[in-house]
């Protein structure tokens, strides 16, 4: 009884795990929208806003990341 309560509280507690997860694409990948705004980046689907430069893209390519 007490190994199925123990089963019981890590299932719960790794259900919980599985919302953060939808960041990881792969193996330890995280998608290219995380990837800029980690880096301080915004995804823009319109071009840049002045003073800010194109750095890479965001959603698999169909928005631009640009950064200051």
């Amino acid at each position: 009884m007490r190994i199925l309560s123990f089963l019981l509280i890590l299932g719960v507690l790794f259900s919980h795990l599985a919302p953060g997860a939808g960041y990881l694409t792969g193996f330890g990948q995280r998608s290219d929208h995380y990837v800029c705004a980690r880096r301080g980046g915004t995804c823009n689907f319109s071009p840049c806003p002045l003073f800010t430069r194109v750095d890479g893209t965001c959603y698999g390519g169909k928005a631009k990341c640009c950064m200051r």
